[in-house]
């Protein structure tokens, strides 16, 4: 499907491929395969990842298996644009840390001829669209769900759950901070701390009338 030729055909337009999932289910192993295929195929190729991403060497994206593509750091999506639109093939790593300028620059990119990879989380830790992924997705032409396997049955985890206490939307982490979960496994999980937190609500309350 994903010929690293059809750019030297006179093709007038690009397009964008999306690599979605929750962590640990391969995304990154995906990107840098497609982005060495397309660097045996001749093509002009610039990988970039977010300057937020700091839990690896700024040069390099790294994958979970430890497979690694270098890389330029940026600090905005409209950065990608200003040094990539003369390439033949881009790749983003980490894309939902981007705000929303990203889909217009993607989107600029493939209207001008650029293969634009792009890979990223698309649901944050409560199970929601992260970031600019679901609009991502929509403009995409392909889009490529990977998966990774539910630490408690075995099956396919598409959610990321986060085991530290933390409410920040954006928190770096591995295994010791997430872990990936089937649906079943991740809103009993999602439920169990929707009840705590309500107990503890009751009992700050009920604490506080008699303090009265």
């Amino acid at each position: 499907m994903f010929l690293e030729n059809t750019l030297k055909y006179g093709k007038q337009f690009g397009w964008i491929e999306v690599v979605c999932g929750s962590m640990f289910s391969g995304k990154t192993e995906e990107l840098i395969r497609r982005l060495k295929r397309a660097k045996f195929a001749k093509l002009k190729v610039l990988i970039f990842k977010p300057v937020i991403d700091t839990r690896h060497k700024k040069s390099k994206i790294v994958s979970h298996d430890k497979n690694k593509i270098k890389c330029k750091t940026v600090k905005t999506a409209n950065e990608i644009y200003k040094l990539a639109h003369k390439c033949d093939v881009v790749g983003i790593d980490e894309a939902q840390f981007f705000d929303d300028e990203i889909i217009e620059v993607c989107n600029g990119l493939a209207n001008s001829g650029v293969r634009v990879i792009v890979a990223g989380l698309d649901m944050d830790y409560t199970g929601k669209p992260f970031g600019p992924m679901a609009n991502l997705m929509a403009t995409a032409e392909y889009v490529t769900k990977v998966h990774a396997i539910c630490s408690k049955t075995g099956g396919l985890a598409q959610y990321s759950y986060r085991k530290a206490k933390n409410d920040d939307l954006i928190m770096l982490g591995q295994e010791q901070e997430y872990e990936p979960l089937c649906r079943a496994t991740f809103f009993k999980r999602m439920n169990k701390k929707t009840k705590k937190i309500n107990v503890s609500d009751a009992k700050n309350i009920s604490s506080k009338k008699s303090n009265k």
